[in-house]
């Protein structure tokens, strides 16, 4: 009962951080602190991946970038900052479930030594009261010898007899 409701809590955490991540990008325009350092970020995402496409495809790198506008950098800088938050709860998300999948895995082996001792436990016990009866029939049979009972108690002896009488030869 709670499974379900764990993985449909998660899903409904997941499909309200896009609308949060969308709010998230607006105010992170308006707010004119916020606005400018997000410009710098863009401005530097900017160039960073400018270089690594122009290094993928083979041209100079040594070429002087042009800036993004303001306008186009909060855009971008929007856009990087709601992806990542939608990225950040998916991964805590993710995360979060791997952890609780560890911890009934881990809950479900602690059971399955605690079986497999008790069963180790009973297959000694049996052997201990194996072991005690063979004692008691030895015992019994050398009671039997110094009474001059053995051929009561030779079960060899009625299983060779038992033998011969069906199979007469």
């Amino acid at each position: 009962m709670v499974l379900p409701l764990l993985k449909l809590g998660t899903l409904a955490l997941k499909t309200l951080s896009k609308p949060i991540a969308s709010r998230l990008k607006k105010q992170a325009a308006l707010h004119p602190k916020f606005r400018t350092s997000i410009i710098s970020f863009a401005q530097a995402n900017h160039r960073l991946t400018t270089n690594i496409q122009r290094r993928i495809y083979g041209h100079a790198t040594d070429v002087e970038i042009r800036p993004l506008n303001e306008e186009k950098a909060v855009q971008a800088a929007g856009d990087l900052i709601s992806e990542l938050f939608v990225f950040s709860v998916a991964g805590v998300a993710l995360i979060f479930e791997v952890q609780r999948s560890a911890r009934s895995e881990a809950k479900k082996e602690e059971v399955r030594k605690q079986e497999l001792e008790e069963m180790r436990q009973r297959d000694e016990d049996l052997a201990k009261e194996v072991e005690c009866l063979k004692q008691k029939l030895e015992e019994l049979e050398q009671l039997a010898k110094g009474k001059g009972l053995t051929g009561v108690f030779n079960f060899k002896n009625v299983k060779t007899q038992n033998a011969n009488s069906v199979n007469p030869a």
